[in-house]
């Protein structure tokens, strides 16, 4: 969750009036103080936030017992994540039970918690729900447990969007990083890659990016369709093609060098 700005920029581009409820989790009590007092000042209710001071990976979310006695996951229409890039974490082979984990073959490699934020995070998206998250390039061709990982997701037709930002966007990192943009009940069976890396300002010690950046990459997501050096439609995944997103092979899209598209294995 960190100090809540993620969360207020989200609701700030709701309408107007429109009545929502900010959920959040964060480890750093510092943090979680920070983020409780950000939301304050910026005219959030306390009755509308729900914010935890715990491991997100750690410490999930019930929603409480039903009448039956059911413990629910709670479900959200929007998703938004900027996770600590690869961050170690505790994959103890216990964790294949836990719910938000188990249904995919295999755990985030203990050295990397990247996929274990994205299993979290979607667990929690609703079926007409969206998901935005930020992590590093790796996510898009790392292997072993998070190929498999990676596999499945596009195997249930999750993943939507692709978006590659320029490096150094991010306050405490200078490595370019990915957007990915999740969802439950797609009616496309396509992904759309974007590569909004050049697009950005350039300040002393970190770069911006601008409005018509942020407008152009929102028009582009809305269209859906191929844009020169841009954006490209991949329309065909599945069998040896769904392990690896990698740089190696383009096609009218000439992506940045860690986007790209989906890498062509050689086939017998």
């Amino acid at each position: 969750m960190g100090s809540g700005s993620l969360l207020l920029t989200v609701g700030q581009e709701l309408p107007k009036g429109t009545p929502m409820k900010y959920f959040g989790q964060e480890l750093n009590i510092t943090t979680y103080n920070l983020a409780r007092m950000n939301l304050m000042m910026h005219g959030v209710s306390y009755n509308n936030m729900v914010l935890n001071n715990a491991d997100t990976l750690e410490s999930d979310w019930p929603d409480g017992p039903d009448a039956k006695g059911i413990d629910h996951p709670r479900s959200f229409d929007a998703v938004v994540a900027n996770p600590p890039y690869s961050a170690k974490w505790d994959n103890d082979e216990t964790k294949v039970k836990d719910p938000r984990f188990g249904e995919y073959g295999k755990l985030a490699p203990a050295s990397k918690a990247d996929y274990a934020f994205i299993l979290h995070s979607i667990y929690h998206l609703n079926k007409n729900g969206t998901m935005a998250i930020v992590l590093p390039h790796g996510v898009l061709f790392r292997g072993v447990a998070e190929g498999k990982i990676r596999e499945t997701l596009i195997g249930k037709n999750y993943l939507d969007a692709i978006i590659g930002l320029s490096a150094n966007l991010f306050y405490g990192t200078t490595i370019p990083t990915v957007i990915l943009v999740l969802k439950k009940n797609r009616e496309n069976k396509d992904i759309l890659f974007i590569d909004a890396s050049n697009d950005f300002e350039k300040n002393k010690n970190q770069n911006n990016l601008r409005d018509e950046d942020i407008d152009k990459i929102i028009k582009t997501y809305k269209e859906r369709k191929d844009v020169e050096k841009y954006a490209y439609i991949y329309q065909e995944i599945g069998g040896s093609q769904y392990g690896r997103f990698h740089n190696r092979y383009y096609r009218s899209c000439s992506c940045c060098r860690c986007l790209c598209v989906l890498e062509e294995k050689p086939t017998d």
